[in-house]
């Protein structure tokens, strides 16, 4: 009987406190929207801010002043006993002088005319004259590179590839020293190296380059390098 007056109870209870919380917050989301609304719609219910700011004075207006003329006085020639010395203080104004320049005589200070240095022998526009360097003459031939000969080259003659070399497929490279002459003409043409079937074909080839004459100080000289000659067969 106790949990039927219980159950009775609970089913009978009516409560309006969800009615009362969407009301309240309704209220409340009103006072907000209108706190958030009314300055946007009318601005002129902000209270306004004084911006404080600064006002310039316009400077005083100047006074057109006659001006003093300047009268440059002739500064002293710092030439000293032929020598010309730094001032010993800065100029405030540049000299202007009205005439022409008062002459210099070059004969109390020392100085040549032609180059103005005590002594000296030449020319004032060209500078005085220099010994001309002799160069001992050169004995023997020079050792120069392969690949400073090479942009020497001016006429190049192919070899012929050996019909023996061709019929056993063999390539390689023949290395061969000479000598070019101060004409660019190939002298002293000797093998150092690679295979033998080649050698001959290398050698008539390279007999007939010619070369431009490799200077040295200007002077033409003979060279002693080393030629390479590549065979390869066609793929």
């Amino acid at each position: 009987m106790f949990e039927d007056a219980t159950f009775d109870s609970t089913c009978s209870i009516r409560t309006h406190s969800r009615n009362w919380m969407v009301a309240t917050f309704s209220l409340n989301g009103s006072f907000l929207l209108a706190l958030v609304l009314i300055p946007l719609i009318n601005p002129q219910s902000l209270p306004r801010m004084a911006l404080p700011f600064h006002v310039a004075v316009p400077p005083a207006p100047a006074q057109n002043l006659p001006r003093q003329p300047v009268h440059a006085t002739p500064a002293p020639t710092q030439a000293v006993d032929g020598h010309f010395l730094a001032p010993r203080a800065i100029p405030i104004s540049i000299l202007m002088v009205p005439g022409p320049e008062p002459r210099i005589d070059i004969s109390s200070t020392g100085l040549v005319p032609d180059t103005g240095v005590v002594g000296a022998t030449g020319s004032a526009l060209h500078g005085p004259a220099l010994p001309r360097v002799v160069h001992p003459p050169v004995s023997g031939p020079v050792r120069v590179t392969s690949s400073v000969v090479n942009g020497l080259l001016l006429r190049k003659t192919v070899p012929i590839y050996p019909p023996l070399a061709k019929a056993m497929h063999m390539e390689g490279t023949v290395s061969l020293a000479a000598t070019i002459s101060k004409a660019g003409t190939i002298e002293n043409l000797r093998v150092v190296g690679g295979p033998p079937v080649l050698q001959l074909a290398a050698v008539d080839a390279v007999k007939t380059w010619l070369y431009r004459p490799y200077l040295l100080n200007g002077d033409p000289v003979e060279v002693e390098t080393t030629v390479d000659v590549i065979f390869t067969l066609a793929r």
